[in-house]
């Protein structure tokens, strides 16, 4: 291992993956997202990259664990409950696997993430 081998986010050329939520899943607008997973672990359990999102809200279920900072836009999470936390650029926190709810992106989004995926029991 050296240091050529460290995933620097900004000199990294990973290719945009673009995607919506599944139809289901949209209660407003048309959140378009992508995704630059920088870095996938070997064993597929660890996953680190920048996410971004337009305008639009729809539902999450997360299965992983997964650390965010916003670096760009508005979003409002929800949980089942109808409890909300409003994410602005510098907030930094962690979503834990488990959690269900929705996302809601006021103004154009950009987060960096960082996930882990429990492997099944």
């Amino acid at each position: 291992m050296n240091v050529q081998q460290i995933v620097d986010f900004a000199q990294a050329t990973t290719a945009p993956e673009h995607y919506r939520p599944a139809a289901e899943k949209i209660l407003k607008g048309d959140p378009e997202q992508s995704v630059r997973n920088h870095y996938a672990s070997p064993c597929g359990q660890f996953n680190a990259g920048v996410w971004e999102g337009a305008v639009g809200h729809w539902t999450v279920n997360y299965t992983e664990h997964e650390y965010c900072e916003i670096l760009q836009g508005v979003s409002v999470i929800r949980d089942k409950d109808g409890n909300a936390k409003t994410l602005r650029v510098g907030d930094r926190f962690v979503i834990p696997a488990g959690f269900s709810g929705t996302w809601e992106v006021l103004e154009p989004c950009r987060k960096v993430y960082v996930m882990f995926e429990q492997a099944a029991k």
